[in-house]
């Protein structure tokens, strides 16, 4: 059983996850558009070498092509959205859990903290969806050498104008396949490790911040581990141009298979995880 302290109000919630969310963008932006170039990069022709080699590689391009500025492209959409997108995940956590106790001091097991996780998953997907599309086109673009988009405003009223809402919403069901399981996955694991890393006879809410820190941290690398196979998937479906993927998902998923290996599937896995310990560890800060 997994012992939590008293419930949080969530209003609490609202601003904590708040707070949290713009922490994470500015610690682990630049990171995360290395993810997204190394997972959209287009198959190299035989002989050829690929766009680039690795993070290292494209961290280095980048920065000599394009400046720090390279490396912050795209994150206006998420930094719009992520005050309500993590108020509402820490806030669907919270109900998850309600929804499980028969009284506000019950304890969860940890299969409920799993589930009370995946339900905020279901929550910030309304909010993550259409943010990580613009995001991502806009990440890539330069990368392209083509500028079609002069920013996230700009890009969302095109996506809008070219296929109404479904243009700006394209790749939710990757989405959702990659945040519920995932969200599950990390409050499940950061519950479990406070619990560890809590002194025999203490509470968990005497944890020092270091302790809580590396806690949020280390479950943001689990975060990942079950993120990233559906993060390159929908990196790709809504990174594409249009009617390229009739089937969806299905359609990425031979293709990448098919041509690269299932190891494609698991692109960026290095930058996911150098960017997954800090900035979930500040998302708890």
């Amino acid at each position: 059983m997994a012992e939590q302290p008293q419930p949080i109000s969530p209003v609490k919630n609202f601003f904590a996850g708040g707070f949290g969310g713009v922490c994470l963008v500015f610690v682990g932006h630049p990171l995360d558009t290395i993810k997204v170039r190394l997972q959209t990069q287009p198959k190299p022709q035989p002989g050829q070498p690929p766009l680039y080699s690795g993070t290292f590689d494209c961290f280095r391009k980048t920065l000599v092509g394009e400046g720090v500025r390279g490396l912050y492209r795209g994150m206006a959409a998420p930094i719009i959205g992520v005050t309500p997108m993590f108020a509402v995940c820490f806030f669907g956590f919270g109900l998850g859990k309600r929804l499980q106790q028969r009284k506000p001091d019950d304890v969860l097991t940890y299969p409920q903290l799993f589930a009370a996780g995946m339900l905020s998953g279901v929550f910030t997907t309304v909010i993550m969806a259409p943010g990580e599309r613009i995001k991502c086109l806009l990440q890539i673009q330069a990368a392209t050498g083509e500028t079609k988009y002069s920013g996230s405003l700009d890009c969302a009223k095109q996506l809008y104008r070219e296929a109404g809402i479904r243009g700006v919403y394209k790749g939710t069901v990757l989405t959702l396949m990659r945040d519920v399981p995932a969200s599950g996955m990390y409050f499940m694991t950061y519950e479990w490790l406070k619990n560890i890393l809590t002194p025999e006879g203490k509470s968990v809410s005497d944890l020092s911040v270091p302790r809580i820190l590396f806690a949020g941290g280390l479950a943001g690398i689990f975060n990942w581990a079950v993120a990233i196979p559906p993060d390159v998937l929908k990196s790709r479906f809504q990174t594409a141009p249009p009617g390229k993927y009739p089937n969806g998902f299905r359609d990425v998923l031979r293709e990448l298979i098919r041509e690269e290996g299932v190891a494609s599937l698991y692109k960026g896995f290095t930058a996911v995880m150098i960017r997954a310990f800090p900035a979930n560890a500040q998302m708890q800060n």
